[in-house]
């Protein structure tokens, strides 16, 4: 007999969600994006939610509706080629390249460091980083407790953890929102410069990559029937949704407030540990440290746990075991290079994989209308990537960007491609080929009928 969840069990899938989502971006940066906005905090944060909610949870929901058995195979409606390139570039990015060593270095540089002389920085950092992937590996060798460690054990501890810090800030607040200073990058799109900084919480992406553990922790709990699991699936990630919002909102106006006694920070970062040592002094760098390292540490886990499972669904003949380690010690490695470079390395790559997560999460969606036609998702996808590298390009370091090749390209795009200024060229290519994609896949169903 179907089995059917209860509250309970939406409330323990959605905290296991939230806690594998919520990391180092996900408290730093709506922070410094609520120093930077100042009174317009309100447009900024509106659309950081698109990016950085409403984003991840139709990403949940594409694989869920899809049924689809994860990124891979969703990707394959495009083709196989594309389907096994693309994987293999998300996972790199949201694993062991990009987010799964931000995460250490920003545990390190917000819950250590301050607590280390400066000069012994990069030995500390070295022992720290093998210390936090050595528990991550250990965790992660049982993907089917994750529901136990991470959504009954480590996300209420961080949730209490933080609402601490959150409480304080709000019932002694340093400034008030109205009349804070607005740096030039808000002051006249907030809107859209708030939804491209949700870009940095990686969440769009990493949706396509926990889809499926939600999906096999349902399947875990006895439902079976494809259309059951779909719609617990939603249910349980607007739970996550509801409580991320919430929280990037929170973290946002106490970012703002901050001005009132602080300048702008360097970094997220910085404007937390000013925050907490404001209000709770020692205690609060110390309270800051185990906020922190208890957010990255949960996401860490769900990122290797995610990483190991779709490579060996990729490399059946490798073990899960093997896949874990590389998950563990390659980040382990590159954590050293310190958060600073790793958000300049990450940038440009998320500015070029970013359009084309977003499409094919709406053209999941979207693909009963359409009839699931392949060549619909392959005009929409061509027409993307065109605009993907372009954006790519735009952020990359000077070295790639003051080429004289890249900086013709990059002058025709301003000229030619409507909204690429503030980081939204892709939208009218999307169209664009979405529409084209249409038009040929109904030439085609005519022809047939012909």
């Amino acid at each position: 007999m179907e089995k059917k969840l209860t509250f309970k069990d939406y409330l323990f899938i959605g905290s296991m969600l939230f806690g594998l989502f919520f990391g180092a971006g996900n408290l730093i940066f709506p922070v410094h994006m609520g120093q930077e906005a100042g009174g317009n905090i309100f447009f900024a944060n509106l659309g950081f939610l698109i990016t950085g909610i409403g984003l991840p949870f139709l990403g949940v929901v594409a694989i869920g509706m899809s049924q689809s058995s994860g990124l891979y195979d969703l990707a394959t409606r495009i083709n196989k080629k594309y389907a096994m390139v693309f994987t293999i570039l998300l996972y790199l990015v949201i694993g062991p390249f990009f987010a799964l060593p931000r995460l250490a270095t920003t545990s390190f540089e917000i819950g250590v460091a301050p607590f280390v002389p400066r000069e012994s920085h990069t030995l500390f950092l070295a022992v720290f980083s093998l210390l936090f992937f050595a528990l991550a590996w250990w965790v992660s060798r049982k993907p089917t407790k994750l529901l136990d460690y991470v959504g009954k054990f480590l996300n209420p501890l961080f949730l209490l953890l933080l609402g601490i810090l959150l409480l304080f800030a709000f019932l002694n607040p340093m400034g008030t929102v109205s009349s804070a200073d607005v740096a030039v990058s808000y002051d006249t799109h907030p809107f859209f410069t708030g939804f491209t900084q949700g870009y940095n919480t990686l969440d769009a992406l990493a949706s396509l990559a926990f889809g499926i553990i939600i999906v096999t922790t349902i399947k875990g709990m006895g439902v079976t029937k494809p259309a059951t699991i779909a719609i617990d699936t939603v249910k349980s990630g607007s739970i996550s949704i509801l409580l991320m919002g919430i929280i990037y909102t929170l973290l946002a106006y106490m970012g703002t407030m901050s001005l009132g006694k602080f300048p702008i920070s360097e970094n997220g970062g910085v404007a937390l540990a000013q925050i907490a040592n404001h209000y709770l002094g020692r205690t609060g760098s110390f309270l800051l440290a185990l906020i922190v390292i208890t957010a990255c540490l949960k996401t860490a886990i769900g990122l290797i746990t995610a990483f190991a499972e779709t490579f060996v669904e990729l490399f059946p003949r490798r073990s899960y075991q093997l896949f874990i380690a590389v998950a563990s010690i390659l980040p382990g490695i590159f954590a050293n290079v310190g958060l600073t470079k790793i958000i300049e390395f990450s940038t440009p790559v998320l500015m070029f994989i970013y359009p084309l997560a977003m499409t094919l999460i709406l053209l999941a969606l979207l693909s009963p209308l359409f009839g699931h036609h392949q060549i619909v998702y392959q005009m929409t996808t061509a027409f993307t990537l065109i605009a993907s590298i372009l954006d790519g390009l735009n952020a990359s370091p000077a070295l790639i960007k003051e080429t004289s090749f890249v900086q013709f390209l990059l002058s025709a795009a301003e000229n030619y491609l409507p909204f690429f200024a503030i980081g939204m060229g892709w939208i009218l290519p999307a169209g664009l080929g979405f529409l084209l994609g249409i038009l040929l896949s109904l030439t085609k169903r005519s022809e047939k009928e012909n």
